[in-house]
């Protein structure tokens, strides 16, 4: 599996973003990997504040900074042109530029040239590893556990990134596979499965989690929603090439339809887990979900934990806020 290694410390980019969702690859490198970040890039005072210093270009460069790392993930993976002469002014000013997006940094005419001219590297976390396979769909050595979402930048990756602390404090054996950009800056590798070419992705998805030991866990970041009529297809096929021996659904408390497809309704827990069972089952006969992950934040602090105790209970299974309550009882599930 490819590994990463980036320059740090980052200079988050946020640009003029101030939806929170499409800020989140900045977000989670904040939340997960603080002590890499040395400040934040914002273009407008509305853009999203992810609680580091407001810095300019001269003063990252001034700082010793070694990466300007692109916070945005925007619909389609595209960079904004309004953004450019500031990417390529911190190329120049010698800084890495790091993106997680569809749009090649090398393809940007302006953004090379000033990169040459700053001997600044232009990475794109976002590629596909070659040579992938097609699914072979047999069982490997091995315990995994995916999570699932009923829609997207709801939690899947912070679910999975906790579950791992917690296995680990736990006293058991456990790795978090990033299988989307940010989850790979934070943990260093993994695959982008969203970028792969369709008949490679549960291929893809063997990869990231090959033969363990027999009891490891490898606890798998979800991607997109198996309800999504935009991003199903990647929720598909790494659910098939995963194998899951377990997942956990992931959810966020007052959504009710999908984000950025307000035409659609938002999926039941119960549906994404019936569904998800139904796929799953066709590489592993014994898949069963172990809990269910709510992001609260949007809840008043007093009424979280009653929230969580009704849809435990409502579905027979522990439901936690991985921020907030940890995961141990999900855990005591498997």
């Amino acid at each position: 599996m490819p590994t990463l290694t980036l320059r740090t410390p980052f200079l988050i980019f946020v640009g003029d973003e101030s939806r929170v969702t499409y800020a989140k690859t900045g977000r989670g490198i904040v939340d997960w990997r603080r002590d890499h970040c040395a400040g934040q890039l914002r273009l407008s005072a509305g853009a999203c504040d992810l609680g580091l210093p407001d810095m300019t270009v001269a003063e990252a460069a001034g700082a010793g900074v070694g990466s300007l790392v692109i916070g945005t993930a925007l619909v389609g993976g595209s960079i904004p042109p309004a953004w450019i002469a500031t990417l390529t002014e911190a190329a120049r000013a010698g800084l890495d530029i790091v993106a997680g997006l569809h749009t090649r940094l090398a393809g940007i005419p302006e953004l090379a040239a000033a990169a040459a001219e700053g001997g600044a590297k232009l990475v794109d976390v976002r590629t596909a590893p070659a040579d992938l396979p097609v699914g072979s769909g047999r069982k490997r050595t091995g315990m995994r556990l995916l999570t699932v979402g009923t829609d997207c930048a709801l939690g899947k990756k912070y679910t999975a990134l906790q579950l791992e602390r917690d296995m680990r404090a736990a006293g058991l054996s456990a790795d978090f596979r990033a299988s989307g950009q940010t989850g790979i800056m934070i943990a260093g590798e993994g695959v982008p499965i969203d970028c792969v070419v369709a008949d490679f992705i549960s291929g893809a998805a063997e990869v990231l989690s090959p033969e363990n030991a027999p009891n490891h866990w490898d606890v798998i970041e979800g991607q997109g929603g198996i309800f999504h009529p935009g991003y199903a297809a990647v929720t598909h096929g790494l659910l098939i090439g995963s194998q899951p021996d377990a997942f956990v659904v992931c959810h966020a408390a007052g959504r009710t339809e999908i984000e950025g497809w307000p035409h659609v309704p938002l999926p039941s827990i119960g549906d994404v887990i019936e569904r998800t069972v139904q796929i799953g089952r066709l590489t592993n006969p014994a898949i069963r979900c172990v809990g269910i992950s709510v992001n609260t934040s949007t809840l008043p602090e007093g009424e979280r934990r009653e929230y969580l105790a009704r849809l435990g209970k409502r579905y027979g299974l522990p439901a936690v806020d991985p921020l907030l309550t940890g995961t141990a009882a999900i855990i005591d599930n498997l």
